[in-house]
């Protein structure tokens, strides 16, 4: 026989085990809650911005042409950009104690599509720290194209600043949490249907009429214990032994 389960019947499984989710959602709440503000490391971000654009002499004028050049451009010096010809310079520069690969990891060169701009972006655990290898990694950017493109068409559109208020990208404690709390309800609601699920004893005259196909003919209630009677007997008629020619009663 095909079995169905009614939506009463879910939400009575939730109910019952309700205790359950709540618990494992609030433990999932706190251990994220935790890890973002306590163990988890700041990560902050800075970007600055490079202009690729060819010079303009008195017999050239800007075309379609030379536009695109410059874009395809971008795409080449994206991979120039975090090339160990730039980033060793860089760490040799700011006295960094770790190589240009490691450097180059923190460092993501991104333009949008048929831009003439490019974007230097840094993560470091330091505001300050992550403006000054942006900066950095731009300047010397701009010094190195000359010598390995043979071509003077890069400057440097903004600087990255460190604000007075500057706020780490991740982690974000708020959303972790928020996560957090959708898995915990997840996690407490299948374990909830799995308990259930396992759960094979007969609880109910419903329970035994639905499994077993069977109608009950009687129930037996549960009895509550009855108080004992008191054994202690009266004083009045308390038991003696009787003596020689005396006899009980008299």
């Amino acid at each position: 026989m095909e079995e169905t389960i009614s939506l009463r019947e879910l939400f009575t499984v939730l109910r019952k085990r309700l205790w359950l989710i709540v618990l494992i959602t609030i433990i999932a709440a706190t251990v994220s809650g935790v890890i973002s503000f306590f163990v988890l490391t700041p990560v902050y971000e800075s970007k600055t911005q490079i202009l690729v654009n060819q010079a303009k002499n008195d017999q050239q004028l800007y075309n379609t042409q030379t536009v695109q050049t410059n874009v395809q451009l971008i795409n080449t010096y994206n991979d120039i950009i975090t090339s160990p010809a730039i980033l060793d310079k860089v760490v040799k520069e700011l006295k960094m104690d770790k190589s240009a690969q490691s450097l180059s990891g923190q460092i993501q060169v991104t333009s949008a599509q048929d831009s003439q701009v490019a974007q230097i972006v840094v993560q470091d655990t330091s505001a300050k720290r992550a403006a000054e290898i942006a900066n950095t990694t731009a300047s010397v950017f701009q010094k190195q194209v000359p010598k390995l493109m043979n071509v003077d068409n890069v400057k440097v559109l903004s600087k990255a600043t460190v604000g007075e208020s500057a706020s780490p990208i991740k982690p974000q404690p708020l959303l972790n949490i928020a996560i957090a709390v959708v898995v915990g309800l997840m996690v407490g609601i299948g374990l909830s249907f799995l308990l259930e699920y396992l759960d094979n004893t007969l609880k109910t005259e419903q329970d035994i009429e639905n499994i077993l196909g069977l109608p009950v003919i009687g129930v037996v209630t549960n009895i509550k214990d009855v108080p004992k009677p008191s054994n202690v007997s009266r004083p009045d008629v308390a038991a003696r032994v009787p003596q020689r020619g005396e006899t009980y009663g008299s």
